[in-house]
């Protein structure tokens, strides 16, 4: 008789859940339920995991050789990493891939002490890597990986990571694998991981996912093995075993104990897909429509978001696991601190505070209904007759205010929760999920039904029993000779194959995504990203591979134990009080100039600030203050001076990098601008200068002048100011070309690989940018750039001055509203640091709903639109809201161009535009979101600042940054308040006088 049963086990913190399916019963009122059971979670996860097998097996009466399958979700490898399980987690060794980059941000730089000191290994490098376009930027030195791999026998490794500059897109080389080849040769035995099989494009979070898989593939090769060991006791070893991954699909035995990694994040997924089922609902066919799940637990609330496609929303581009940033596949969530268990309290007046403080697992002793003296939000709920928990005598006595109250106040949080998720005010259903679901009420704002299905407390298990097989392409297709269409069909049908070899009915396989995303400065390159999902061949006896055994069977305590950690964790180390906290300022006894010597703090601060100026644009800061930090651990100084300090006759050398954010994610920080510089020197027949500063506050740009001022390379100081005040698309777009036509060539590009440029003469300014950003294509699509070095009389005149400062304050108010749980009042702080209302307004408050993007010679070019509606707790102080009607339409070009407001009733409004700024806050994280950020669902606060009269005092100011300037002749320049000067670092915390 053909196998047709299908067994899902769920193992969660507290139960192991399990249930029997038959998928050909799934029309049925139980939805093919046959059996369900829980048991306490056991210590060594096997044993629950067993036990609750067997007793479904003898409540559904189905004997073993009727299952097809066994999925089991478990959050134990997650858990390994989270709780620091030094028994579980190996110590990893990582050679990186690059010739000339890599070197200056290190693995491991922001990691949490406490976990990097379990972990780390061996850091080495050889020369490698690819450039954007596919070609190697150096081939593999067998004699340098053989080098290499005798220190990490020093080091006694028991995994290996190799990273890459690339190495996703390195089809033709294989450079990652060669490597591996020789480290296998040279170090029998030993784990190696390739990064490019873990995640995709960004270098550091690939390599920290991929540090993470290797780390717990021990741990993860003896569960499974326990697993495949249980199932034998159970008269199944011949049955396939699989476990859930991150987005809801299957991944077989032999592939999570090689990446593990992607099983961290599957409870979540299986409760979403386990809601869809149970509830009936149709993921396929012409009415597919998305669904919202709730899954209510004793503590939290996790609130996610089921696509037509049938697999759960994932989330941006990064994510943080375990306080370590990786970029591999996550859903994305919102949760809130509301379950069964969340504690009720009266506050001021008639309001009445549920959560986040909760009884968790203690509600059976200390909830009123069970006999307890604290009052739970389960207490409400029975008190008011909607659900039948414990005993109601004991709540009779609560006050029918109080339950009234706390009713309302858990619906509220419910249907903040469901909006925050919804990407439209479309009404969408909800299912409802958890052990705490009878917390709900019946009808739910922006929801079309509230469902609680049955078997809604084992809704993960379920969703395991009838999880799905996934398979992905992702790789950089040439557009040259063939059509768009052409080379999405074939990524299409290389999918369905690809899924067809995991597991999958030819026939079912289905594409549930497509994403075709062309790369900046590269011609007829693209990037495609295909996912096909299929049902799962019941039918096929598939062999069970073998796994490798590394002769350690142990999961208990003897299992990979390691001396303690002697470095703090996170939640010891000293926190920075962000409001005593003071800057150092320093008399420079020869010059006697006062001297900012930046810290560790500081340059946190100008990174966050340094994002939000960028105004979408600029690209991310953090490598950049990562490779920053580090000079400073190692006794390397960092100044700032104020402008005031210059001399007329100072000479002032300024530049920054140019190119595709894709390429700086990948090649970190280097020394491109300072080789520039010095080329740049050479030609001028100059042997010093006096003082660095940026082209651009805005982005990356912004701590560049750091780096090249520093006591490791010019030892000069950094002058606070720029000449931007923002970020631009294009280098000429600066206050010199506006006031000092002419004086931006001679300028010097490098490549950082050993090619530098000049460009001697340009009949005017905006002539430089079209053959640099030519020339940047052939470099690699990154390069750092120096312009002709100016004075310091230019520099008081026509630069922007104190944006250093100015960054530093705005990323001062950022830590400062994360510390004192504030952040929803951080776009109020940032515009006090600004100059006030009279300087800074918030626009609109909203949610990402839409966004178009192409690109037009090697810049990002698109339209974000943001929908508000949302709704706003009263309680929150807002002191300046702006628009929450209507929709919000911000066209960009690297940078945000312009706001259009569009209201109910059809009218429309150009809010702001450049010059001014305008930038986009995450609500949650109270930080700036760039424009390779801008995702579905986000909700963001948009704010704009006035821009420098440098940009509007003459008319030329406006032809060079104004709207005209990006083709938008239609829009004129409005300002959007009065522009006030920061105030200077310096000048407030050293006393300074630069009247």
């Amino acid at each position: 008789m053909a196998r047709k049963m299908r067994v899902g086990v769920d193992v969660g913190g507290t139960n192991t859940d399990a249930v029997v399916l038959d998928p050909k019963r799934h029309a049925e009122q139980n939805r093919g339920v046959l059996a369900t059971h829980k048991t306490p979670t056991t210590p060594d996860t096997t044993s629950g995991v067993e036990s609750a097998i067997r007793a479904v097996l003898e409540i559904s009466g189905v004997p073993p050789d009727q299952i097809a399958s066994i999925t089991i979700g478990t959050t134990a490898f997650l858990n390994a990493v989270i709780q620091r399980e030094s028994r579980h987690l190996s110590r990893v060794a990582v050679l990186r891939l690059s010739r000339s980059f890599l070197r200056d941000v290190k693995p491991f730089s922001e990691w949490p002490r406490d976990l990097a000191a379990i972990i780390e290994s061996y850091v080495g490098y050889v020369g490698g890597g690819l450039n954007i376009d596919g070609t190697e930027e150096a081939s593999i030195d067998v004699n340098e990986v053989v080098r290499a791999c005798s220190d990490i026998r020093t080091r006694k490794a028991r995994a290996v990571v190799v990273a890459g500059v690339y190495s996703p897109i390195d089809t033709q080389f294989r450079q990652e694998e060669k490597v591996k080849e020789i480290i296998l040769r040279e170090i029998p035995g030993i784990d190696v991981v390739c990064s490019h099989e873990v995640a995709n494009i960004g270098f550091l979070e690939r390599e920290n996912a991929a540090i993470l898989n290797a780390a717990i593939l021990r741990y993860a090769r003896r569960t499974v093995r326990s697993f495949e060991s249980a199932m034998g006791r159970l008269g199944m070893s011949r049955c396939p075993l699989y476990l859930t991954q991150n987005d809801g699909t299957l991944l077989d035995a032999a592939g999570a104990a090689r990446t593990p990694i992607r099983t961290f994040s599957s409870g979540v997924t299986n409760s979403m897909r386990g809601a869809a089922h149970l509830s009936g609902h149709t993921l396929t066919g012409s009415s597919r429509i998305s669904a919202i799940v709730v899954d209510i637990g004793g503590t939290t609330t996790d609130v996610g978001v089921l696509l037509p496609s049938g697999l759960p929303r994932q989330a941006s581009a990064y994510s943080s696991v375990a306080e370590v940033k990786v970029n591999y596949s996550l859903p994305h969530l919102f949760s809130i601190g509301l379950g069964g268990g969340s504690i009720v309290s009266a506050s001021s007046g008639d309001s009445v505070r549920v959560g986040p403080k909760s009884v968790g697992k203690d509600i059976l002793t200390k909830a009123l209904v069970f006999g307890g003296d604290i009052t739970t939000a389960t207490d409400i709920v029975v008190a008011a007759g909607n659900a039948r928990v414990g005993s109601q005598n004991l709540v009779s006595h609560l006050d029918l205010n109080l339950v009234t109250q706390a009713r309302l106040r858990i619906r509220r949080l419910l249907e903040e929760a469901v909006d925050t998720v919804k990407t439209s005010p479309a009404p969408l259903p909800v299912f409802l999920v958890g052990g705490g679901s009878i917390l709900a009420p019946t009808d739910l704002a922006g929801a079309s039904s509230v469902t609680i299905p049955p078997y809604h407390d084992v809704a993960n298990a379920v969703g395991a029993a009838c999880s799905k097989v996934g398979a992905q392409i992702d790789e950089i297709r040439d557009t040259s000779r063939q059509t768009h269409d052409q080379i999405v069909t074939e990524a299409k049908n290389r999918a369905i194959r690809k899924a067809v070899s995991l597991g999958a009915i030819e026939d079912s396989v289905y594409i549930a995504e497509i994403e075709v995303m062309p790369i900046p400065y590269l011609s007829n390159q693209s990037r495609v990203v295909i996912k096909a999902i299929g049902e799962v061949d019941l039918e096929t006896n598939h062999p069970r591979p073998e796994l490798q055994d590394d002769g350690d069977n142990s999961i208990g305590e003897a299992a990979e134990l390691q001396p303690p950690s002697e470095v703090a964790s996170v939640a010891e180390l000293k926190r920075i009080d962000h409001d005593s906290y003071r800057p150092t300022i320093i008399r420079n006894t020869i010059t006697g100039v006062l001297e900012w010597h930046l810290t560790s703090v500081d340059l946190d601060y100008i990174a966050d600030g340094c994002y939000l100026l960028g105004c979408g644009g600029g690209g991310p800061p953090y490598a950049g203050k990562i490779q920053l930090q580090a000079m400073l651990s190692l006794g390397h100084t960092i100044r700032v001076i104020d402008s005031c300090s210059l001399s007329k006759t100072s000479t002032v050398y300024w530049g920054g990098r140019m190119g595709s954010p894709a390429a700086i994610s990948e090649r970190l920080q280097a020394h491109e601008t300072v080789l520039a510089i010095r080329e740049l020197m050479s030609y001028l027949h100059q042997d010093a200068f006096d003082a660095v500063m940026g082209l651009e506050i805005g982005g990356s740009n912004g701590l560049e002048p750091c780096l090249w001022g520093s006591s490791r390379f010019f030892d000069r100081p950094v002058v606070d100011a720029d000449l931007m005040g923002r970020a631009n698309p294009m280098c000429w777009q600066i206050t010199l070309t506006v006031h000092r036509p002419g004086e931006f060539v001679p300028c010097a590009i490098d490549s950082g690989t050993g090619r530098t440029m000049l460009m001697t003469r340009a009949p005017r300014d905006e002539d430089v940018d079209k053959p640099l950003r030519g020339a940047i294509t052939e470099l690699g699509s990154l390069v750092g750039l120096a312009g002709r070095p100016t004075t310091g009389e230019i520099v008081q005149k026509y630069a922007v001055l104190n944006t250093v400062s100015l960054a530093w304050r705005i990323g001062r108010a950022m830590a400062r509203a994360d510390s004192s749980n504030t952040i929803s009042l951080v776009a109020e702080r940032i515009v006090e640091e600004v100059g006030g209302p009279r300087s800074a307004k918030i626009l609109y408050r909203g949610k990402i709903t839409s966004i178009e993007r192409t690109l037009h010679k090697g810049l990002s070019v698109g339209v974000l639109h943001i929908t508000g509606g949302g709704l706003i707790e009263a309680e929150t102080g807002y002191t300046s809201q702006g628009y929450t009607d209507g929709t919000l339409r911000i066209p960009f070009i690297n940078e945000n161009i312009y706001a259009e407001h569009a209201g109910a009733d059809g009218s429309t409004e150009v809010l702001a535009s450049v010059p001014d700024l305008i930038t986009v806050i995450d609500k949650q994280s109270g930080r700036a979101v760039g424009v390779p950020e801008y995702r579905y669902g986000c909700h963001v606060i948009v704010l704009a600042i006035a821009c420098s009269p440098r940009w509007t005092e003459t008319p030329r100011g406006l032809e060079v940054g104004g709207p005209k300037s990006y083709g938008y002749d239609n829009i004129q320049y409005h300002p959007v308040g009065e522009y006030s000067q920061p105030k200077s670092v310096i000048e407030e915390y050293g006393s300074l006088d630069c009247a």
